[in-house]
């Protein structure tokens, strides 16, 4: 009789945990998951417009970076767990015309500048620039540089830090402004002698540069402007420079992925509280207009603004990291050769 009532439990249990791995654990399985490339600046002012709006433990955030996040986007499709992706639009673009992932949402982008298809609310622009550490770039005896093509010279070796294309998205700005002025050959070879100067400062994120610019580890970074104008308002020694080359930008927005459902509904309305709550805050800390009518401080605007002719691509994106890579392997075997 102990036995049939052991095993009569322990049928009981199985089926209630197989009930559980069917429908999850409790309401975390309701939250919305945002999946998001973003930085901490820009996760908070989205958490923030969310808490501040009805949304308050409504959802989970899973900060990944471009490159993870991207290939989890074009291997998974409508699998992936996230509800809702901010991501950059070459990415989610590429998504959905391999996987069409994406859900529609009314009135989130029809004031854009730009035309994006409607499955895309922008949230925020990234810009590339230069900039310097003034105590380090005196201390060196370096002179002040006003290109990317500068950054060549042999003065320059071991002291600029730039981010790397095939982990960050800030780094494609450097090679799209590289190979839109002086072509794929010549953009080539510019490359190669640049990640000579560069040696060990390669960094795997887009904020990684400022960092070494600010510690004084490298006097010069290539990364994102907006963070080189606060670095610099802020009174550390940094100084930002528009390359003569181009302030090249990327654009992040969010998407929702299309499962059906009051999920969907809701992570729908939580983008659009994102895009109008959380706009202006996010204008503030990346400086580039988006939508008609938006302004910007003077200071924060561009000397050389230019964009990508056509349109950016995950496959644009491939091909760009390939000539990187060539780059890099060219780099290294001169440097071996000395």
């Amino acid at each position: 009789m102990k036995i049939k009532w052991q095993i009569s439990v322990l049928i009981f249990v199985a089926i209630v945990l197989l009930y559980f791995s069917i429908v999850g654990f409790g309401s975390s399985t309701k939250k919305v998951v945002i999946s998001t490339n973003a930085d901490e600046e820009a996760i908070a002012v989205m958490k923030k417009a969310l808490d501040d709006h009805g949304f308050k433990g409504e959802y989970i955030v899973q900060p990944q970076s471009t490159s993870e996040l991207g290939g989890k986007m074009m291997a998974e499709g409508k699998n992936i767990e996230a509800d809702v992706i901010t991501q950059a639009t070459y990415y989610l673009e590429s998504a959905q015309k391999e996987n069409n992932m994406f859900a529609n949402i009314e009135n989130t982008n029809k004031s854009t500048k730009d035309a994006y298809p409607d499955y895309i609310t922008p949230l925020l622009g990234n810009m590339g620039s230069l900039f310097v550490n003034k105590k380090a770039l005196k201390e060196q005896g370096l002179e002040m540089p006003k290109s990317i093509e500068s950054l060549t010279k042999n003065q320059y070796k071991d002291q600029v830090a730039m981010p790397n294309v095939i982990d960050s998205s800030t780094g494609w700005l450097v090679i799209q402004s590289i190979l839109n002025e002086y072509g794929e050959k010549e953009g080539q070879k510019i490359l190669t002698q640049l990640l000579k100067n560069i040696g060990p400062h390669l960094e795997s994120s887009g904020s990684g540069p400022l960092k070494k610019v600010e510690s004084g580890e490298a006097a010069i970074g290539i990364g994102l402007r907006s963070q080189a104008i606060d670095a610099e308002m802020k009174g550390k020694p940094i100084h930002y420079i528009d390359p003569k080359e181009g302030n090249f930008s990327l654009v992040e927005a969010a998407a929702v992925v299309k499962k059906g459902g009051a999920k969907q509904q809701k992570a729908e309305k939580m983008v659009q509280v994102i895009q109008k709550y959380g706009r202006k805050d996010l204008l503030q800390q990346y400086p580039v207009p988006l939508y008609k009518g938006e302004k910007v401080d003077k200071q924060q605007r561009p000397t050389y603004p230019k964009k990508w002719k056509g349109r950016l691509t995950v496959d644009l994106l491939e091909s760009h990291q390939k000539i990187f890579q060539e780059a890099k392997k060219q780099a290294q075997q001169s440097k071996n050769k000395e």
